[in-house]
């Protein structure tokens, strides 16, 4: 989008009352990315021609000449492409394209180097998606001197704790910037920043804005203290050990993390309540009906308030309330893992539900750790596959009274049954399988259940050790391996009749 046709579509928005655009690259974006097809006809788009995709025949040899052919088809290409020889001819067209870029009607951040010759542009190939055979040479980022005025502490929906500058607005590259990112405490420690401070701002990519200088650094005040509780829910607030950043450990409760908590907690990986998506969340959080988990199954006292809600009809009501209440009952190692305790995932949750028997019997273990007891940390590293990261974890979750209150609150709801064995002694007891391909007639995650209900272990990975494969559809590198070294590989119908028996 022009420079111009920027300037008259922020007008043309500002007198509809509609949004304001930051620049021509967000505007741009954001009229490709409209759901209506008429929207983005209605914008003022324009292209350059960089490249071509699938072709019968090409008209040329080399990258130029195959532009030059699309050029004289009438389709626009960029004034400025050019074929030079050497490094040193590239990097003075650079220059020169950099001279004139300020006065260009258009924004660009750079300039990109091609290989001329296709044979060689085949020979030289991709890495993933990038090509070897072309580079990206982007402009020196512009900057401007500015105040930083505040340091405010956002809590993101993970917990994490991101510190945000507030500046004295100045322009940058065209666009005003008043906010800017400090990253995490270590990078405000780097720069030696505090409120007062004149700092240097540049926008990375010519897109985000960032301090890349202090220039009031050695002035006599005190530094900045990074905050050690959220300032969300006031639950204390640590980074773990060989991590950056700090992160709010008051889970359950904190309402910056709130969304993102329920929703997992329903989740299918989790109690995998029908019906209870993210937009119903958000609604009943805005009503005031869900603050945390437990509340989920209070929601039957709002039946009648939900009923006058637009888009809730008697039956969508009560199909809801009814999903809920088949999980009064859920899955222990689901419940665990639904509460998003950090570094326990749904794996390590069916390995502390499998070896304690019971949700209060982790919760037990869970209070000893955090009460400083080093046998609750040896008792829950001492399972396989559970480490001090996982354990400390745990520790840290119920170090924190709002944890536990929320997680007593929920067990006042829901009734988990202790755990009991599934597995039978077979002849794959002990043994390794690994799933491959494409599975048609199961999920990954119901394969390996049935697995392990067969005392087997399911692996990611095919090694010596694996004792068999089952491949599905599109099996690639793991059924080459397995075929290398011998292992016995089967298809589903063939891993159908083993459970059945």
């Amino acid at each position: 989008m022009s420079k111009a046709d920027f300037a008259a579509l922020n007008r043309e928005q500002a007198t509809k009352g509609g949004k304001i655009f930051a620049n021509p690259r967000n505007a741009a974006a954001g009229s490709l990315r409209q759901k209506d097809a008429s929207v983005t006809a209605s914008r003022p788009l324009r292209f350059f021609a960089h490249g071509w995709g699938e072709v019968s025949a090409l008209p040329a040899e080399t990258q130029s000449g195959v532009m030059a052919v699309i050029a004289a088809w009438g389709v626009p290409v960029s004034p400025f492409l050019v074929s030079v020889d050497g490094a040193d001819a590239a990097l003075v067209h650079y220059e020169a394209i950099q001279h004139q870029r300020a006065e260009l009607p258009y924004d660009i951040d750079g300039v990109v180097y091609k290989v001329d010759r296709l044979d060689w542009q085949e020979r030289l190939g991709f890495v993933a998606k990038a090509p070897r055979w072309a580079i990206a040479h982007k402009f020196p980022a512009e900057q401007a001197e500015t105040t930083l005025e505040a340091i405010d502490i956002q809590v993101g929906r993970t917990g994490k704790l991101t510190p945000v500058g507030r500046l004295m607005p100045v322009t940058v590259g065209g666009v005003v910037v008043s906010n800017v990112t400090l990253h995490n405490r270590d990078e405000i420690a780097r720069l030696g920043v505090r409120p007062g401070d004149r700092v240097v701002v540049q926008r990375a990519g010519d897109v985000i804005p960032q301090v890349v200088e202090n220039l009031t650094r050695e002035e006599p005040r005190d530094a900045y203290v990074f905050p050690d509780h959220c300032p969300a829910c006031g639950s204390e607030a640590v980074a773990e050990e060989g991590e950056v950043d700090v992160r709010c450990t008051g889970g359950l409760i904190c309402p910056a993390q709130r969304f993102e908590r329920l929703r997992h907690f329903v989740s299918r990986a989790a109690l995998d309540i029908e019906g209870l998506g993210e937009k119903s969340i958000s609604e009943f959080i805005d009503a005031g009906w869900l603050h945390a988990p437990a509340d989920i199954f209070r929601l039957h006292h709002h039946r009648g308030d939900l009923l006058g809600r637009e888009g809730w009809q008697e039956k969508s009501v009560d199909n809801l309330l009814a999903a809920i209440d088949a999980k009064r009952e859920p899955d222990g190692a689901r419940l665990l893992f639904g509460l998003g305790i950090r570094h326990i995932g749904a794996v390590t949750a069916r390995d502390l539900f499998k070896n304690f028997g019971s949700v209060q019997a982790v919760r037990d273990v869970g209070i000893r750790a955090a009460n400083g007891d080093e046998s609750a940390i040896i008792e829950l590293t001492s399972i396989d596959g559970i480490g001090r990261t996982v354990a400390e974890a745990l520790a840290d979750f119920f170090h924190e009274p709002h944890n536990r209150d929320a997680w007593d609150d929920l067990l006042s709801e829901v009734s988990p049954p202790d755990y009991v064995s599934n597995v039978r002694t077979s002849e794959w007891t002990g043994k390794t399988i690994v799933f491959t391909g494409k599975l048609e007639t199961m999920s990954r995650d119901e394969a390996k259940a049935q697995a392990e209900a067969l005392g087997a272990k399911a692996a990611g990975s095919v090694s010596a050790r694996t004792d068999l494969v089952v491949a599905g559809p599109g099996a690639g590198s793991k059924l080459k391996q397995a075929t290398a070294l011998g292992v016995r590989v089967i298809d589903e119908v063939e891993w159908a009749k083993i459970v059945a028996g």
